[in-house]
Formats: C-alpha cells, structure tokens, sequence
C-alpha cells in the first residue's frame, strides 16, 4: 500500500525545498514530489496535509532507552512509542544500560529486541570500554562485524587519555563515530547544578564550566590527531561552543557537536528551587552560555539538536537536586519546544530546524534518511504549526515524565508519523 500526502508544505534542507506539493511513497521509499498527484493503487491511503509541514522523519542522535537493566525507567517500545510520538523516525540509543552494550552479543540483543517491536529506527551504540569502566576497550572490532556504527561512553568520558586516544584509533579502523560525553569527573565532583549564583542562592554544590570545556579540548586535540570523527553531545557551555567555532571556521569536517532544548531555552535563574526536574548533565548553565549555544546554531557551527531523552522513576527524580538522578525526557517534547522558541521567535527558520533536526543528523550519521528526495526512505513526519497545546507530562507514553516543560504552551503538533512507509503515529483527532 503506498501513502499520498496532498498539498503539505514540503521542508527539506537537503535541496533547499520550502514548497506546497503532493508526496507519493510505495515500498518503503519515497517516489514523486509533485502537484495533483493520483494515488496508484486501490487500497493507497491518502492523508490530506493542507496547512501542515511535510518534513523527513527526525533523527535524534542522543536518547536511552534503559534497556536491557533498567525497563522499569524505559524499554525499547515505550521509547519507540515515545519517539513515533514527536515526530523521530531514528534514534541512537546509549550503551550505559545494564549491562553494558560493550559487546556483539549484547548489541544483537537491542537489535533483535527492536526488530521484534520497534515501529522505528533504532540504532543502538555500543560501549568504548568494557562496563564502562574506563580499564580496558570494549571489544570494539566484534561489534563493528555484527553492524555498530557508533561509540559512546555516554554517561561519563574515557579519563585515561592513552585509552581515550586507542579508542578514537579504533574507531577509525571500522568506520565508526564516536559520540562524546565530555566531562572531567574530578572536576564535577559532587556537583548537581551549574556553579554560579543559583547554587549559593539553593545552597547545592556547584559543576564549573571546565568540567566539559577540559575535557571537550582534549577529545577535540585527539581527533585532530587520530582522524577519528567526534561528535560532541549535549554541548552546554560557551567554551566549547567557541571552540566547535574555530574548528569549523578552519575547516574541521570530522568534528560536530549537537544541543539539547534545555540547554537552549532554560538557564539556572529558571530553577525555582531545590527541584530534581531541572538537575541534568550537563547542569543549566549562564545566560551567555544558552545564547552562545544559539549563535552557533545559526552561524552553523553547531549542526545537531538532540534530546539527550533520559527517562527515570519518579522515586528516582524525587526529594532533592543532590542525591536524584540526571536527566530529563525530549523525545515528545523537542520539535514543539523548538518550532515554538526558536522558529516562531525569528531565531531559526523552518529549514534550518529541520537541517539539525533531521537532515544533519542523518548525514553525520551516514544514513540514508533526512530528505523528502525519490528512492531514500519513506520515513516523514506531518506537523500542524498552528496547533497549540500545552504539555502534559502524565499524557506522556514514555515511562518517564520527569520534564521541567510541564504545563509550557508550544505550537507544533505532530499529525502523523511515517517510518518506512507505514504509519507508526496517527494523533488522535488527525482525519
């Protein structure tokens, strides 16, 4: 059965397409961009998208699924469904689950899991050491063989320098990205919230910028060397945005960096109190850092926006900033929050959205999706950007509803979900 789209507002940055025009997939694929397209079989569904952005499928490069360990917080059908929800047709799932994805065996497990109940793309990371632990590397060549393409050690960084750098070299030698969480655990100690004002002012010990910044220059010094490709995650300080600046400015093309809606729309001043629903890693920084980290969204020196989805109990995110968990969820919330704040408000247009949404993404990646264009996969999103809703956290399907954006007013809908060229999300009151 193939699916026409009629008369949305096709968004692709990939050809610089902003248009009205019909969408035609069959098979899994794309097929034709075009006006008064037919359908070409009896049986084709036809989705009336008049007044609504057409765009690729999102590609969020950052989410944990907590699955194998910790499926009480997230699995990988709950956050399947959570992604079908905002509008993401593709995910990399973190290694820090328990156990570890540090090996084949354990990445086929993710991968027979979301064959069997994924509506998706799941691709799922594998470990840089084994555990996580930081001794010794994961068995990076057997996972390369059985399909990974990327390594993290999300959660943490490699400390040991000397391991960090035999890490990079691997990835090299299999073709794989490396998805860095820069942060010098010394440094962050018992930290739980930016060290400024507002931790004197809630009286939490503090995290300092140089906790990402060091260790954001040496991974950066690493790769320059090792001709591996970095891809800098949930970057929150004006530091490193400047330093992804210069990179870019002299040519750097193995090296990006991607943000996370919270950074870009909450600082510390916005926490109220002792809440666990605002402490994330990296922590809410500075005014100057939050509007650091749009320049470089618009100068295009940051080219990834990502959630950095991290669901938890409310056991876990419950009494105070210091001894709950770090995260937040995004995956239903990011295209809303970011339509709303950043496009609406003049900061972004709608195909520099979509550019680091999903088309960005989706080429550092290596993938073949993040286009509207004939023969790529028939994985798009239909959004209505004049719907307002406000957000509410117990309507989540995600296991998890630990967001600080409860009760925000945003526009942007997601109408329908598309992955592969079936509907994998259909709103309620969508005709």
């Amino acid at each position: 059965m193939g699916i026409l789209i009629k008369h949305g507002r096709l968004i692709d940055a990939a050809v610089q397409m902003d248009r009205v025009a019909d969408l035609y997939m069959d098979d899994g694929l794309l097929v034709e961009i075009g006006t008064d397209l037919e359908t070409r079989e009896k049986n084709d569904l036809v989705i009336e998208a008049g007044g609504c952005l057409v765009m690729p499928g999102l590609v969020d490069m950052h989410v944990h699924f907590r699955d194998p360990g910790q499926t009480e917080k997230e699995d990988i059908e709950s956050g399947s469904a959570a992604a079908a929800r905002g509008g993401v047709t593709t995910v990399v799932a973190m290694p820090n689950t328990r156990p570890v994805i540090d090996s084949p065996d354990r990445y086929n497990y993710v991968r027979f899991k979301s064959a069997q109940c994924a509506p998706i793309h799941v691709i799922q990371a594998g470990a840089m050491t084994e555990g996580e632990e930081g001794l010794k590397l994961a068995d990076i060549k057997g996972m390369a063989e059985v399909g990974v393409i990327a390594l993290s050690e999300d959660g943490k960084s490699v400390m040991n320098s000397r391991l960090c750098r035999e890490a990079m070299q691997e990835a090299v030698r299999f073709n794989m990205i490396v998805l860095d969480h820069c942060e010098d655990i010394d440094l962050r100690g018992n930290g739980c919230i930016n060290e400024d004002e507002n931790a004197v002012r809630l009286g939490l010990p503090g995290i300092p910028n140089l906790t990402e910044d060091v260790i954001t220059g040496r991974d950066i010094l690493i790769a320059r060397e090792t001709g591996a490709r970095l891809h800098l995650c949930h970057m929150s300080t004006e530091g490193a945005a400047r330093m992804l600046r210069i990179l870019k400015e002299e040519g750097a093309e193995n090296i990006s960096g991607e943000v996370c809606p919270h950074h870009l729309l909450l600082t510390s001043d916005d926490i109220p109190r002792d809440d666990p629903d605002y402490k994330m890693n990296p922590p809410l920084r500075t005014k100057a850092d939050k509007e650091a980290l749009i320049r470089g969204l618009q100068d295009g020196s940051i080219e990834v926006i990502s959630t950095d989805h991290a669901p938890h109990t409310r056991q876990d995110k419950s009494g105070s900033m210091r001894t709950a968990a770090f995260g937040i969820v995004g995956l239903e919330t990011s295209f809303s929050l970011m339509y709303t704040h950043l496009v609406e408000t003049g900061l972004l247009s709608i195909l520099q959205l979509e550019e680091k949404m999903s088309r960005n993404p989706a080429r550092i990646l290596g993938l073949d999706c993040g286009t509207l264009q004939s023969g790529h996969p028939a994985d798009v999103v239909i959004i209505d950007p004049e719907k307002e809703y406000v957000i509410d956290r117990e309507a989540f399907v995600s296991k998890g509803h630990n967001t600080p954006f409860d009760g925000w007013k945003v526009k942007g809908k997601v109408k329908y979900t598309i992955c592969g060229g079936k509907v994998v999300y259909k709103e309620e009151d969508a005709e």
